[in-house]
């Protein structure tokens, strides 16, 4: 009797937790929808802003060597800006960015070169906290939809400042351009599909000049001029970079929490239906007991109504 009850009991609380889970697909699958959305508009601009600032950074005119975020210098420090998740439930998703960028990181650490970081999400900064080398700053609670001041130019006022990449940014920025680090390297997850999510780990500054693949065009006409031309976009689109990179590890967590759920609800049923079958066992075992017992007393009687 007990062992039914227990059975029971234990059916019941699965039952209630394939419901959670179950909700909490269904929430990550609405918000992955949006992510998704979210980075595959912002994907195309991002690309080609890229492109566009590598080209700027080969024309002759632009004097790159005067632009503080395209010197290169011997690298003898780096800055890993990690980006992860706020919340767990995301099965490897965390995990698999933060052992990515910790590889990096011992590589360098082994080269002699000076590792600090800079974390988005509180996953990544607990670890760090615990395992990785001094971090320079944390940023916890930017949310589903940040945003830029770049971006955001002409446009309503939405987002607060939780919500920004602009500090994120500057910090990245003032680290390089101050000389406390000779490299900046972002490590993210790139959302591939519903299924597949990409941890990666790359270059941030110096930004490198595009591969000479395009021909340069003849001359180009700079209003006011190129100096300053290059230096307004370089810091923009140096912002641009790490909104789309959070876009993307927004994107990619959510849809690993979408699976994570699924596959627990599942589990969660595949539980039940073990243990209704050993409920069901149980259950039948005890009424054959019974009905033993009953023919047994019935027997007795009668053998003892024959003896009398």
């Amino acid at each position: 009797m007990a062992a039914d009850r227990e059975i029971k009991r234990r059916i019941r609380s699965v039952k209630n937790i394939a419901k959670v889970t179950r909700a909490m697909e269904a929430v990550s699958a609405s918000k992955m929808r949006r992510a998704q959305a979210q980075v595959e508009a912002t994907r195309p601009y991002a690309t080609k802003a890229w492109e566009v600032l590598t080209f700027l950074a080969r024309l002759r005119q632009s004097r790159s060597d005067l632009q503080p975020l395209l010197e290169v210098r011997p690298v003898k420090s780096v800055c890993v800006l990690l980006i992860t998740a706020d919340r767990g439930l995301a099965g490897g998703l965390n995990n698999n960015v933060i052992m990515q960028a910790w590889r990096a990181i011992r590589a360098w650490q082994d080269e002699g070169k000076q590792v600090t970081v800079v974390t988005v999400g509180k996953k990544g900064r607990d670890w760090m906290l615990r395992y990785g080398p001094p971090l320079k700053a944390a940023f916890v609670g930017i949310g589903d939809r940040p945003t830029s001041a770049f971006l955001r130019k002409g446009l309503e006022e939405r987002a607060t400042a939780s919500q920004s990449v602009g500090p994120i940014a500057k910090v990245v920025v003032e680290e390089f351009t101050s000389g406390h680090c000779d490299a900046v390297y972002v490590a993210y997850t790139d959302f591939v599909n519903v299924m597949n999510q990409r941890p990666q780990v790359r270059q941030l500054l110096p930004i490198v000049p595009g591969e000479p693949t395009a021909p340069m065009a003849a001359d180009y006409i700079f209003e006011p001029d190129a100096q300053t031309v290059l230096g307004q976009v370089l810091y923009n689109f140096t912002e641009l970079q790490i909104l789309q990179a959070l876009y993307e590890s927004i994107a990619s967590e959510h849809a690993a929490r979408m699976v994570a759920m699924r596959n627990a609800t599942d589990a969660a049923n595949e539980l039940i239906g073990e243990l209704t079958l050993s409920y069901n066992k149980a259950r039948q075992e005890k009424i054959t007991k019974e009905l033993l017992d009953i023919a047994a007393g019935a027997n007795a009687l009668a053998q003892a109504g024959l003896a009398r």
